[in-house]
């Protein structure tokens, strides 16, 4: 007595043959490469590398090369961004990631600033130099930074544009200036020459 076979359905798929219909598109002899868009512009995965990422990877290096300042540095900023973590779990409207980051690390490189300037006018160059370290550290991790020539010529445009004319206006010239280049500048530094321009 011969032994009966169980199909399964894996089996019968296999039994199945293949379409000989030739409008069919016969998956064994089509090259499925010809049904991929080679354009990577239009791909839907974003090949983007986080700032989050970077610090991370910053510290790990840090840490093998036995920089201690830069890595003392770096774990500043982290604990930092911790922070403003921390902050966004309350936050009414939540802040894309690197935005964050760079909001972060642009006031970071503000306090240094300021720290550096006093020390210097206390004649405390040691801890100016220390702050002078951090700030180094800081700037890596920022997006390249509008000049002051760059940033007057923005102010100048928004100016023009909005039509302000006098320091009532300074609070929209701001804003508008803020939402256009905020990452890109230290806008603490950026009110000064707009109170310049609409003096």
């Amino acid at each position: 007595m011969g032994r009966s076979v169980k199909w399964f359905p894996a089996m019968r798929a296999k039994s199945w043959p293949l379409d000989p219909d030739p409008c069919g598109v016969n998956l064994s002899k089509v090259d499925l490469s010809s049904y991929l868009d080679p354009d990577p512009a239009h791909s839907t995965q974003k090949e983007t590398t986080m700032l989050r990422d970077d610090l991370k990877q910053a510290q790990i290096s840090a840490m093998k090369g036995g920089d201690k300042e830069r890595l003392a540095a770096v774990r500043l900023i982290l604990a930092k961004v911790k922070d403003r973590d921390i902050e966004q779990r309350t936050a009414a409207k939540p802040v894309e990631d690197d935005a964050l980051i760079i909001d972060t690390l642009q006031k970071m490189a503000k306090q240094r600033r300021e720290s550096i300037e006093m020390y210097e006018q206390g004649g405390r160059e040691e801890l100016a130099a220390v702050e002078r370290g951090e700030l180094a550290v800081i700037e890596e991790f920022l997006p390249q930074q509008m000049d002051e020539t760059e940033t007057k010529a923005a102010i100048e445009g928004i100016k023009g544009e909005l039509g302000a004319s006098g320091m009532k206006d300074m609070g929209k010239v701001m804003a508008e200036l803020k939402a256009r280049h905020g990452t890109v500048l230290d806008m603490a530094r950026a009110s000064g020459w707009v109170k310049e321009a609409l003096s």
